[in-house]
């Protein structure tokens, strides 16, 4: 079966599961260049670390839905990082980014790349935004290398105008359970896993959760 025989997000879900509080087209919303953090600075760390620890070097590294900031390691070893993203002075403010490309993937979920491009593929705390999952999992697949992995990373966080509704009505392990049924309903992954990577400390924190899998040849 084709990729564009496969059953869409809206064939798979409820259609309210996708409905947002501001449905305006997400450029308008992010118009303006937004230049601050969405978790905090253990937060930041803990996301740091876990890239650390799986991403592999000098290697090309997809960010999709990126911004300003990456949050890889300060001197991680790259061959390239490629940032996909909503506002271009974002993306020009990213110093971590060898390659950037403004796209609504929401409205044009179709990836501009060429198939097994990249040894790795990131999503930073923005997953809740997405209202076609299933589609922008299968083309994250297309672009990566075979056995090549996507890491899913979300918090608490969100802007919940834009956040999805089944996202604001799930708790954290929920929440990894549906990323991990984008995985599998979209198809040529691996089993997908899921890591509590939030900060060690007594005091709060933002939590950190990852949800990844592995594309299968």
């Amino acid at each position: 079966m084709s990729q564009e025989q496969l059953p869409s997000t809206e064939e798979v879900y409820p259609p309210e599961f996708f409905r947002r509080q501001d449905e305006d087209i997400d450029s308008l919303f992010y118009v303006e260049p937004r230049l601050l953090v969405h978790i905090d600075k253990p937060a930041l760390k803990a996301v740091a670390d876990y890239f650390q620890e799986v991403l592999p070097e000098n290697a090309t590294i997809l960010d999709l839905m990126s911004s300003w900031k990456s949050h890889l390691p300060e001197y991680f070893q790259k061959k390239a990082l490629v940032g996909l993203g909503l506002n271009g002075i974002e993306l020009e403010e990213n110093y971590q980014l060898d390659e950037r490309v403004v796209q609504n993937i929401n409205l044009r979920p179709r990836l501009p790349f060429e198939d097994d491009r990249f040894d790795a593929a990131v999503v930073t705390v923005s997953i809740q935004y997405l209202t076609k999952p299933l589609e922008i999992f299968r083309e994250v697949r297309r672009v990566l290398r075979p056995d090549a992995a996507f890491h899913v990373i979300y918090s608490n966080r969100m802007f919940p105008t834009k956040a999805v509704a089944v996202w604001q009505n799930l708790n954290d392990l929920q929440r990894a359970e549906l990323i991990g049924s984008y995985f599998e309903r979209s198809g040529g992954w691996s089993d997908p896993k899921a890591v509590d990577a939030s900060p060690d400390s007594e005091a709060y924190t933002d939590p950190v959760f990852v949800v990844y899998a592995h594309k299968q040849a």
